[in-house]
């Protein structure tokens, strides 16, 4: 992890976060408020969005987001990072994306990224994708807490395309 980068409080963060999900009036102001919030609470979550899933066209739409806005609003699977997570069904950590063949350049600023799919009934419905200006900025401690979000946020993805 770069060396001026601090970690927050995860679990205090965690806490934060369901409440955030709690005060939302709906599905998708519930992810608005919990991108925002890790946007705001985290120095180094310089993008933070959820991708929804379009299982039946094999492709990801942009859903709630916080930070520069991106050409990238549907991704189809298999391509870019996301695109990755959601055909392999797994979370990516890439510490520096200026080496990735097969990385969607969202901003010449993004040095590191981490995707974290998200499940509701064991069906791949969205994921978490953040991005970081700093190269390795992401650890286990960012995947643990992602992980265990992303458990949260499931109930609260709407994806009815």
């Amino acid at each position: 992890m770069n060396g001026d980068t601090c970690k927050p409080d995860f679990e205090a963060l965690y806490t934060h976060a369901r409440a955030e999900i709690a005060r939302g009036t709906d599905r998708g102001v519930s992810l608005q408020l919990v991108a925002s919030l890790l946007h705001r609470e985290v120095p180094y979550y310089d993008w933070v969005g959820f991708y929804l899933a379009v299982p039946r066209e094999r492709l990801l739409v942009l859903g709630p987001f916080e930070g520069e806005p991106t050409e990238h609003v549907h991704i189809p699977y298999g391509r870019g990072i996301c695109g990755q997570a959601a055909e392999r069904l797994d979370t990516f950590v890439v510490d520096d994306v200026l080496g990735e063949d097969n990385y969607l350049a969202c901003s010449v600023s993004v040095r590191s990224e981490i995707v974290v799919p998200v499940f509701r009934e064991g069906l791949f419905v969205a994921e978490i994708d953040i991005d970081s200006h700093s190269p390795e900025a992401f650890d286990g401690s960012d995947r643990a807490f992602l992980d265990r979000l992303a458990t949260v946020v499931a109930p609260h993805v709407r994806n009815d395309f």
